[in-house]
């Protein structure tokens, strides 16, 4: 296929493209950074930016199939930020999926778009919807604008253009620069405690499972009447993790003492809205300590059934959490 990754260079996307490469699909990346890595592998590399919407439309001419991974992430900063991105950088994309006559969109989306502040323990897609003015009301920026994108992606299946969301949760391995670097470094600081009782399981998904779901759901889009069409999807290693113990074990990788301090829900919540409060005041496009929807995603249990991915589109994860833990282990800790 002729295929363009947007968000080519970040670590879901550049894991994406090494997949299509290794396959023989011909691949153009479209990032704001400079990525002459992606090049070196033959990769055509195009920069601009997903909100400009010009810019969007010309990565797409002559394009098969767009995996939209580009997106704004984090806890801090406005809601325009994250909208202007998230939201309407990837109407863009649709728009110029549309205009160019691309068969298929890829669109990753995330778990955290149908969070509503309790558990979710082994629920389906259809047992967990999209809650946005609960996500609007909590200030959930990031989750809110990817849950509009989402519904927009899904709203644009047709006959022309094939559409399906991808939900993976808490994407980690080697060459993670967020989620693992993020924890060490809270942790070497002595500012990272555990929230709750420490009990809460929660999915997480190996890069490169998570890239060849993206794939797979590509490949089954372009079948007729494809099952997959007009569909999303929850991602993961197939069997959750303590998410305490999983931080622990991480830590133990590069010789960081456990978590063992601890606060309540309630008094990470009040902290979490103070912080709100202050940063918001300060107009900071900063990442505040804690938010109202950190606290909650640190004490509370969110793992989802997967069934849905495995009949629709074969999903199966081929890196299990140990295999991927002795690779970040072999990356943390170079010989």
């Amino acid at each position: 296929m002729h295929t363009l990754v947007t968000g080519g260079g970040g670590f879901l996307g550049r894991a994406i493209v090494e997949q299509l490469l290794a396959r023989g699909d011909q691949v153009r990346s479209f990032s704001r950074g400079v990525h002459a890595e992606l090049t070196e592998l033959g990769v055509e590399v195009v920069r601009g930016d997903i909100r400009d919407a010009e810019a969007v439309a010309q990565a797409c001419e002559g394009i098969e199939c767009v995996f939209h991974t580009a997106a704004i992430a984090g806890i801090g900063g406005t809601w325009n930020r994250f909208y202007s991105a998230n939201t309407l950088g990837t109407e863009n994309v649709i728009a110029a999926c549309r205009r160019h006559g691309v068969q298929s969109l890829v669109y990753t989306s995330s778990p955290s778009v149908t969070f509503a502040g309790g558990d979710q323990c082994g629920v389906t897609e259809c047992e967990a919807p999209i809650d946005l003015a609960w996500l609007e009301k909590n200030e959930c920026h990031y989750s809110r604008s990817k849950a509009l994108a989402e519904q927009g992606v899904l709203a644009a299946n047709c006959e022309q253009l094939a559409t399906c969301a991808l939900r993976p949760h808490l994407i980690w391995g080697p060459g993670d620069p967020h989620l693992v670097p993020r924890l060490i470094h809270r942790a070497k600081s002595g500012r990272l405690r555990r929230v709750g009782d420490g009990t809460n399981l929660v999915d997480v998904i190996h890069v490169e499972n998570a890239a060849r779901a993206h794939l797979q759901a590509a490949d089954s889009l372009v079948r007729p009447d494809s099952p997959v069409a007009g569909k999303t999807y929850f991602l993961s290693q197939g069997e959750p993790v303590n998410c305490w113990q999983w931080i622990n074990q991480i830590l133990a990788l590069v010789n960081v003492p456990p978590v063992i301090k601890s606060i309540s829900l309630k008094k990470a919540l009040r902290i979490g809205q103070a912080c709100e409060w202050g940063y918001r005041i300060a107009r900071s496009q900063q990442e505040p300590p804690m938010t109202r929807f950190l606290a909650w995603q640190l004490a509370s249990s969110h793992w989802f059934d997967i069934s849905a991915a495995r009949q629709d589109f074969g999903y199966q994860p081929l890196v299990s959490t140990a295999e991927g833990m002795q690779q970040l282990a072999a990356w943390l800790q170079p010989s």
